[in-house]
């Protein structure tokens, strides 16, 4: 995306809104479980690991078990998921965004600035719409460097302990867009080295506090602004990432096929892990052309099986990226949507 949109996000007000805290469960591991972390899957459902014939703990003695993420990481059908006005503090805009495009989104994606608190009545709000909570995890006020060296550990901890104090699956990207220019924590300020050691210290401090509950995503964005910043430097490693979060918009000018927006960058990741791809930002730019890169975006992700989705930035901010910008802008959106390769039950992927 163009550094000038860019700076339409950055300007976006920070939200800070009070954790409601609820009982939660326990586990250490990342999401992807290790050995050691199915074991304490099964403690935390009252069992011996590996043990069979052994009998259950009484329902009054077995603990609540940690979210397993583990069926949401590469589903059978595709997400469908929207960033929307307000959203999902209130819901009025996915909820005019379901009737537009004729189809429940099933992954709500919302941006919070480094110091806010995990924000548990949003990730429940999504949840109980039928979605996954999509955080975008903003390090404006920190440095990378300061983040790996430990300074925000107690910052850290109280996040990681809220994630799994709620129990509910939440998808994290932490510092996106670390290969552009245009944020901080990108190549003008952060080296890849001080970007991937912070990421891995979050994800390791999390793992810690057996906040096994997320789904850890790496969000580059497409490589044709910066053609010269490879990807692979910044690569925390497969152990740390679930989803591959390319960031790619259609604008008026620069690549407008599926193939030329989003190729190259894939088939550069593609030299070194095989995690699954979602479009963790996407949209396309009013005019003349929209439909045509709507339509384009929906057929080239159900043409790619690792792709399991996108989320698409449904705002109007210096230009109307909203699927509703002209009548057939809409109608194409809802027509691509009726496939049933997009859209299923959360709950039960």
């Amino acid at each position: 995306m163009s550094f000038s949109v860019r700076r339409v996000r950055a300007s976006r007000p920070v939200r800070a809104l009070a954790a409601t805290l609820i009982a939660g469960a326990l586990l250490a591991g990342c999401s992807t479980f290790s050995e050691e972390g199915r074991d304490q899957y099964e403690r935390g459902q009252g069992e011996q690991p590996g043990a069979e014939g052994t009998g259950e703990a009484s329902e009054s003695a077995k603990p609540e078990p940690p979210y397993d993420v583990r069926p949401l990481l590469d589903p059978k059908k595709k997400y469908l998921g929207v960033a929307a006005d307000g959203a999902p503090a209130k819901m009025k805009a996915v909820e005019d965004f379901a009737k537009r495009a004729g189809k429940k989104p099933n992954l709500i994606e919302f941006y919070s600035a480094w110091g806010d608190q995990y924000e548990q009545e949003l990730v429940k709000n999504s949840w109980d719409y039928g979605s996954v909570a999509f955080i975008a995890w903003e390090p404006f006020e920190t440095s990378m460097k300061d983040i790996a060296s430990g300074k925000e550990d107690k910052y850290i901890r109280e996040y990681a302990k809220s994630v799994k104090e709620l129990n509910l699956p939440v998808a994290i990207s932490f510092a996106h867009e670390m290969n552009g220019f245009w944020y901080p924590w990108g190549t003008k300020k952060t080296s890849a080295a001080d970007f991937t050691a912070a990421y891995k210290h979050i994800h390791d401090i999390f793992d810690d506090e057996g906040a096994t509950q997320v789904i850890w995503v790496w969000s580059p964005n497409v490589t044709h602004p910066m053609p010269k910043v490879k990807l692979k430097p910044y690569w925390p490693g497969d152990d740390y990432v679930d989803w591959v979060g390319v960031i790619g918009y259609y604008a008026a000018t620069g690549p407008n096929t599926y193939q030329t927006l989003y190729g190259p960058t894939m088939t550069q990741i593609r030299g070194f892990t095989n995690k699954p791809f979602i479009i963790a930002e996407t949209a396309a730019q009013a005019g003349e052309r929209k439909p045509a890169d709507i339509k384009s975006l929906f057929q080239g992700t159900v043409q790619r099986d690792d792709v399991i989705g996108f989320v698409w930035f449904n705002f109007d901010k210096e230009t109307d990226w909203r699927i509703n910008s002209g009548p057939l802008s809409e109608k194409t959106f809802k027509q691509q949507a009726a496939n049933s390769s997009f859209g299923f039950d959360v709950t039960k992927p």
